[in-house]
């Protein structure tokens, strides 16, 4: 069968634990704290007209049921659905057709209406790169000419629903779907949790396990492998052809006949040449393929040698490279701090003197820091694509962005108490969307709780909403709110599904760590993931005064090269007053 044919269905065996990816843990705690004394900082001062950069346009703000142009059918539909569902107010049910009432047939249509409404909703909150996955995912199940002309999530939706593959009484394909490119904070929309999908992929998966080892693949082939392949390649591939990511040399590879579910060759002799630890992907690919006993697997063990002729030669190790921070201008840095929220979630007090510690430190640093208070899920949105658009990156050294708020797992809140996912903010500023910031470092901290909040003495919050209990949470790593691309650091203060600590007055125990190792580690040259490595070690031994509450942040990273802040010329903050 080829393989973008719109083939029949197939079960996919159970997961190889050999593909899920190495990635990173995430937090969870609270604690308690001395009674309140004076001096407590004012808040952090909204910039004034000028001081972000020029937004370039009106906002724009998407409504649940108007996102953007080319998705005119999916409003006609859901207008089509509220016209019948407002107009039945007047006596419905009273009316009997044969055997159905029209009460019977509003209540169908409501359902269809609120399972429209989530596919906008998750449309809403997938990025550019995860259209392109599901697009990936969903080759061996749709026709391709089709897939081709797919613009945005809600375009699969339809094609999906067309096939017969989504309805509401079936939403399976699309939990599995946003699984497997870890959107996991999405399945909730659907009914499920990441735990939930993982237990029925035996019995009801449809994304073949071929299709499972080139995605994951490709998630794991960086910038740089991508140019080394692209070369590699260059007489077998089109000429004068871009390929933007590694979805798009698969993709362009399979439609050669290069590269097809029986035929994986060319693909484990460029893992080998490019980087031999891809391989072992491709030969989990091969071990568990039922019939496949003439293929050979490829020895993954001799990674760090070469041959010439018949000598073995080991490659030394070479130093690691440090990025390059000694520009006439070091970067922007962004502080959101939400305080005060609409509804139900807690004032964040002790926050603006974290906000105000970020301000100075990073100040210090040679940042230009930009501070934003209390501010809604569609105004972070918006300020992220302000920064996106913003020209003046290109003379920078690299990037920083603080959010100080209440969360949820791989979520902050905005003033509107709307979640914003820690991915999508991310992924404004990867090397496509901003190409100003390619190849610098781009570094995120997040004070923000990642899962329930615990029981904790008075004076110490938790950064979260207090739990329903009909709503499980799932895990999220913090590796999987990064974009799958080099350059960036996540530094979350706690591990997914737990809460973090913040004092009402002398702030979050994380911030707190994180400005006074920066400020004492700096100076004698440290690099940023040993500044990071002392913060956990400084957190992780602080306690409340029962001994029974703890936190440990947890850091995430895909920086290519060691990231030291040159030494600034000025005493720390700290040591100026």
């Amino acid at each position: 069968m080829a393989p973008f044919s719109s083939g029949g269905l197939r079960r996919a065996p159970p997961e190889p634990a050999c593909w899920q990816r190495r990635r990173v843990p995430r937090t969870r705690p609270q604690t308690d704290v001395l009674p309140p004394g004076p001096g407590v900082p004012p808040p952090s001062r909204r910039p004034r007209a000028g001081g972000a950069p020029p937004c370039g346009g009106a906002r724009r703000r998407d409504t649940a049921l108007g996102l953007a142009a080319g998705r005119e059918t999916e409003r006609e539909a859901l207008s089509a659905a509220r016209g019948a569902a407002a107009g039945r107010g007047r006596g419905a049910g009273s009316r009997v057709r044969g055997r159905e009432t029209v009460g019977s047939s509003n209540m169908e249509e409501d359902v269809s209406l609120k399972f429209r409404q989530q596919l906008l909703f998750i449309d809403e909150n997938l990025v550019a790169e995860d259209v392109a996955a599901l697009k990936f995912l969903c080759t061996d199940l749709l026709p391709f000419k089709k897939l081709e002309s797919v613009k945005s999530a809600v375009d699969i939706f339809q094609l999906l629903m067309a096939e017969e593959y989504l309805n509401k009484e079936d939403t399976f394909l699309l939990a599995e779907l946003l699984y497997r490119i870890k959107c996991h904070s999405l399945l909730k929309k659907l009914g499920y949790t990441k735990e939930k999908v993982q237990e029925c992929l035996h019995e009801k998966g449809r994304v073949s396990p071929y299709r499972q080892m080139l995605y994951e693949l490709s998630e794991n082939i960086t910038n740089e492998m991508l140019k080394h392949i692209i070369f590699l390649l260059q007489n077998c591939l089109p000429k004068r052809r871009i390929i933007y990511s590694a979805l798009d040399l698969l993709i362009l590879l399979e439609k050669q006949g290069l590269l097809t579910e029986n035929n994986v060759q060319m693909l484990e002799e460029v893992c080998m040449n490019v980087s031999p630890d891809l391989l072992e992907t491709v030969n989990c690919y091969k071990r568990t393929k039922v019939p496949l006993p003439q293929q050979n697997t490829l020895p993954v063990k001799e990674s760090s040698l070469f041959h010439t002729g018949d000598i073995r030669v080991f490659t030394s190790p070479q130093k690691m490279k440090s990025y390059k921070m000694d520009g006439p201008h070091r970067g922007f840095c962004l502080i959101i701090n939400n305080v005060n929220f609409d509804r139900s979630l807690q004032e964040r007090k002790g926050s603006c003197k974290d906000a105000g510690e970020l301000e100075q430190v990073f100040t210090w640093l040679g940042l230009d820091v930009r501070t934003y208070t209390d501010l809604t899920s569609w105004e972070i949105k918006d300020l992220m694509r302000t920064w996106q658009r913003l020209q003046d990156h290109k003379d920078r050294d690299c990037f920083i962005c603080c959010i100080l708020s209440h969360g949820e797992s791989g979520a902050i809140y905005g003033k509107d108490e709307e979640l914003v996912s820690i991915r999508m903010i991310m992924s404004h500023f990867t090397a496509k969307q901003c190409p100003q910031l390619a190849e610098k470092p781009k570094l995120f901290f997040i004070q923000a709780c990642q899962g329930k909040e615990i029981q904790c003495p008075v004076y110490v919050e938790a950064d979260a909403r207090i739990p329903d209990l009909s709503s499980m949470q799932q895990s999220v790593s913090p590796s999987e709110s990064i974009p799958e691309e080099a350059d960036f650091l996540l530094g979350m203060a706690t591990i997914d599904g737990y809460v973090s600590f913040r004092h009402i007055q002398q702030g979050a125990w994380y911030i707190q760590a994180l400005c006074s190792k920066l400020q004492l580690l700096v100076p004698r040259g440290e690099d940023i993931l040993s500044i990071l490595t002392e913060v956990n070690e400084d957190v992780g031994r602080r306690v409340d005064r029962l001994g029974t509450k703890k936190q440990m942040p947890q850091p995430a990273y895909t920086l290519r090269r060691k990231l030291i802040f040159p030494i600034p010329r000025n005493p720390p903050p700290s040591q100026q007053h």
